[in-house]
């Protein structure tokens, strides 16, 4: 076997673990409220994730999720992660769907991020109905127009991780058409502007 050997075990943890298993309880003294507050404090770019749901309807439906646990992963080969809400839409949806896409939103697009970030939302269709937007040629999934970055995705793995999944994906396309303005930040539990 190469590598370390603990590395190797945590990994083959992280991969068959499963969100309906006994959930590990917070670390004595820390409290959910604690560790939320104290992750407010890390500013972060805001993304909204989209996927086509070619099950949904006589046509396919597009679904979309704000994000901001988003990141770089490898150069090479080029991989992202997102972090999803276990057994939300998107989560579901991406278990069975290995294409998605990421468009990285600029500070004019803090609507869009409110629009697909609320709870108890209304459909889909109805949210993207007036965003400019294209379809992906790499996995149909919409492309926000004015977005600083546009990236297509297709799953490499699935990590559980307590409440949330971490899902891997592979760069297909990779494309920055937008230079106008700033990325949107979120920080302190709301949308801000990077000074």
């Amino acid at each position: 076997m190469r590598g370390n050997g603990a590395a190797a075990s945590v990994h083959s943890v992280l991969q068959t673990t499963t969100p309906h298993e006994t959930a590990i309880p917070h670390a004595e003294g820390v409290s959910a409220d604690e560790f939320r507050a104290a992750l407010a404090r890390l500013a972060a770019g805001v993304v909204l994730v989209t996927a086509h749901d070619a099950e949904h309807g006589p046509h396919g439906e597009d679904v979309g999720m704000t994000a901001t646990a988003f990141l770089s992963v490898s150069l090479d080969p080029p991989l992202v992660m997102v972090s999803v809400r276990n057994d939300s839409r998107m989560d579901d949806l991406l278990e069975r769907q290995p294409l998605w896409a990421v468009s990285v939103l600029s500070e004019s697009q803090r609507h869009i991020a409110g629009r697909f970030a609320m709870k108890g939302r209304i459909s889909d269709r109805l949210l993207f109905e007036d965003i400019p937007y294209e379809s992906g040629e790499a996995t149909g999934a919409p492309l926000v127009r004015g977005a600083l970055a546009v990236l297509e995705c297709r799953t490499e793995q699935r990590v559980v991780a307590g409440d949330h999944t971490l899902v891997i994906g592979r760069v297909l396309t990779a494309g920055a058409p937008s230079t106008e303005g700033g990325p949107l930040t979120y920080f302190q539990g709301r949308y801000r502007r990077l000074a």
